[in-house]
């Protein structure tokens, strides 16, 4: 735990200590050189949790001079930081960009063609989406939905608003696989609507990429979809309106620095699932605007996931019963080099299965020919790379088998999972990890945060514990790893929170929170057989440090 003026310090468990003669609860904290520090519980406010990573912590010494300088350099890095966002911000507040509006008739039309109930969050998101593009100024919105949970419905609809008022629209994904699938749902939604739709990918021919461009150029296209290629300088917009960024864990900084050249004064949409730890960051602090999809779509149930020591038995038998009902399974590797290996050992132990292999070295034609033949259930098994990784949409494979699980990142293996169950059909992930166990405290932790969270819509709390686990990086220029270590993961964000808000206010100082002491003679604790639970007496605790007003003592629910 960190604690505001003391610094970091091992949190060992609440204790019941004699003050003034009276039974006092106080929270016990060890610092370096065996140090302890009793923290009465109506302060327990100065304290916030350090992070998910506690290898390599340094603790504090109890009265040492070093966390207070290490706070104070912080707070100015802080500081300095708030002020370039502000700017960032303010300069996006000061530009103004095409007002985009509804027409009425046409956008109903188009919205009565959306197969799916809309859930409240989507509708929300839509409307929150549709406010900005009609504010005047350019949009930065952060669109956060689980893996198959409708931000597709999201950017289509935002597209169409843009279309039809003369503005051309381009959709960067991180795959071609992906470009091919937004580009058939997109043919799909918008047949019978005067817009005209291009691809721009390695799957394309270089003659038809051509005659993309020079499309883009002139502006006969209306809606570009395509890979890290439509960020090139080659390519030329007669009139960009809306720039609509899918996944955008995948792309790396330089191609971030880009986007936000093509940025001045275009409205940005960005959709993902599990946001990297500085985005996620950005939207928490206020910069950029965040919408959350949460609720999942009617009739869907949570992915089954196990994480399983290599198993040849186990792994057998989820392929067959995955065939038996009629579906199919992705079989996914880390890299190119163990391809070999896996259809080995599918072909010793599943023999009678049909397998497909692919992997984002293959050529082009081959590659969509391979796709196709899947998806049209010409396959039992998809044995493939992380190229499935993003946004492939096949309701009929309801099995997952990742080999050497441990490898994977964290969002990784969250968009993996998310391949599976977008039917109503209960799927199945196994994570299969090397059978003598051996595995690095990291991605010990990866899986265990992932076989934990097998509720749905559980991308966002995945991304918090991402930004725990990494740290966010700064959240301006090209370093990834940030100052969250020295302070802590709370303190850190709400000294930001407190930075932006006052520099937001114009006031110029940015003050500690103050705690005073108390001493009223009387027992202060909540009795342990009246709430045995320790974990729910410290949160009563915290929620009663929370409280600062007559009113948020009326309003907190009553035990």
């Amino acid at each position: 735990m960190v604690h505001a003026d003391h610094g970091i310090g091992r949190f060992v468990g609440l204790s019941t200590i004699e003050a003034a003669g009276e039974p006092h609860d106080c929270l016990e904290l060890h610092y370096h050189g065996g140090d302890k520090l009793y923290l009465p519980v109506e302060n327990i406010e100065l304290l916030s949790r350090y992070g998910s990573d506690e290898s390599n912590v340094q603790l504090d010494r109890l009265g040492g001079v070093a966390w207070q300088s290490r706070k104070a350099k912080l707070k100015q890095r802080i500081r300095d930081m708030a002020e370039k966002l502000i700017k960032v911000a303010a300069m996006r507040e000061l530009r103004t960009a095409p007002v985009l509006n509804p027409p009425d008739g046409t956008y109903d039309e188009f919205s009565a063609g959306f197969p799916y109930e809309e859930t409240e969050d989507q509708v929300t998101s839509i409307n929150a989406v549709l406010e900005d593009l009609a504010s005047g100024r350019p949009m930065d919105r952060l669109v956060c939905g689980d893996v198959g949970f409708g931000k597709t419905e999201v950017a289509l609809r935002a597209s169409l608003i843009a279309v039809l008022a003369g503005k051309q629209v381009a959709v960067v994904v991180p795959t071609t696989l992906l470009a091919r699938q937004h580009f058939h749902t997109f043919t799909e939604r918008f047949r019978g609507f005067p817009v005209k739709i291009a691809q721009a990918s390695r799957l394309v021919s270089a003659k038809e990429l051509a005659e993309v461009k020079k499309g883009l150029k002139e502006g006969n296209i209306d809606i570009v979809i395509g890979t890290h290629a439509l960020l090139g300088k080659s390519i030329q917009f007669a009139d960009l309106g809306l720039l609509i960024v899918d996944e955008e864990q995948h792309f790396g900084v330089k191609h971030k620095e880009r986007l936000k050249e093509l940025r001045e004064d275009v409205h940005v949409l960005t959709l993902t699932a599990t946001p990297i730890p500085r985005t996620l960051q950005l939207a928490l602090s206020g910069v950029r605007e965040l919408s959350l999809i949460s609720t999942p779509p009617v009739d869907r149930l949570a992915v089954r996931t196990y994480v399983t020591p290599f198993d040849p038995m186990t792994l057998r038998e989820a392929l067959l019963r995955e065939r038996f009902r009629g579906g199919q399974t992705f079989f996914v590797v880390p890299r190119i080099s163990d391809l070999e290996e896996a259809a080995a050992f599918l072909q010793e132990h599943a023999p009678e299965l049909k397998v497909a292999r692919a992997h984002g070295q293959m050529p082009p034609g081959e590659l969509d020919q391979v796709m196709n033949a899947f998806y049209d259930r010409k396959y039992d098994v998809l044995l493939s790379t992380t190229i499935v990784e993003s946004g492939l949409d096949i309701p009929s494979a309801n099995t997952l088998i990742v080999y050497r699980a441990d490898m994977f990142g964290l969002a990784q293996l969250y968009q993996l999972r998310g391949r599976v169950g977008r039917s109503k059909i209960r799927a199945y992930a196994y994570f299969a990890i090397p059978a003598d166990g051996r595995l690095t405290p990291a991605a010990e932790k990866r899986l265990k945060v992932l076989q934990s969270l097998d509720k749905l819509g559980a991308g966002f709390i995945l991304a918090s514990h991402d930004l725990d686990i990494r740290g966010a990086g700064n959240l301006l220029g090209e370093e990834q790893s940030g100052h969250i270590r020295e302070v802590g993961f709370e303190l850190y964000q709400s000294m930001l929170e407190e930075a932006v808000a006052t520099l937001k206010g114009g006031d110029e100082s940015i003050e500690d929170q103050w705690s005073p002491r108390i001493n009223l003679g009387t027992s202060v604790l909540i009795p342990e057989p009246y709430v045995p639970d320790l974990q729910v007496r410290l949160g009563l605790y915290r929620r009663l440090a929370a409280v600062n007003n007559q009113e948020a003592i009326e309003a907190s629910p009553r035990s």
